[in-house]
């Protein structure tokens, strides 16, 4: 699809999160266009709402869970449960998805949250991941060509709210992408980030 194309989206299929991650879903992508993690760690099946107004918006994703799921095979032997840190690391990825098609560009990085809560569990005989993310707060940088979002996130398994993140922060910055890998080179290392343009 063209640039124009995905940031008029508000859907998303599996296919498609799926090329995004591997970097070829857009044929003509901005200098350093965000990607989503690859599989195992891309824990998103499908985008079924995206909404953008200002600085404001909506992202939902879902996730299928299956009995042979990576996590489930080691997160615990004899207590199969997803990690909670992937519910999160779930609501950061839709939150820098948001950004990328709210017209940012550079890598997406995590970068905190106000508050977590645990409700419940996600355990390998559920069917549906639902994560529900209401964005408060999109910035794009011209001047740094950085951006940050804030939103807050619901996590539901069969349509019940088991998690709650509260503020998750990503930023979007530019020139620390590391293409090379696993050459030694300028961005091979990492260490403590300037967010002074966020």
């Amino acid at each position: 699809m063209r640039y124009t194309d995905f940031l008029a989206r508000s859907s998303f299929s599996k296919e498609e999160l799926f090329a995004l991650s591997q970097g070829n879903l857009v044929s003509d992508p901005p200098e350093e266009f965000v990607r989503l993690p690859a599989p195992p760690m891309l824990m998103i099946d499908r985008v079924v709402e995206l909404e953008r107004s200002g600085p404001r918006g909506r992202i939902v994703g879902e996730q299928d869970i299956h009995l042979t799921d990576w996590f489930f095979q080691c997160h615990f032997r004899g207590d199969p449960v997803q990690p909670g840190c992937l519910g999160v690391d779930a609501v950061w990825q839709l939150i820098g998805l948001y950004g990328a098609a709210a017209g940012a560009s550079g890598s997406g990085r995590a970068l905190g949250c106000k508050e977590v809560e645990f409700a419940g569990q996600i355990r390998p005989h559920d069917r549906v991941v639902r994560y529900e993310v209401d964005i408060r707060r999109f910035s794009l940088l011209k001047e740094s060509g950085s951006a940050v979002a804030v939103g807050t996130g619901k996590v539901l398994v069969d349509g019940e709210v088991i998690y709650t993140i509260r503020d998750a922060k990503v930023g979007m910055f530019r020139g620390i992408a590391y293409p090379d890998y696993p050459a030694p080179s300028a961005n091979s290392k990492g260490g403590i980030m300037d967010r002074s343009s966020l």
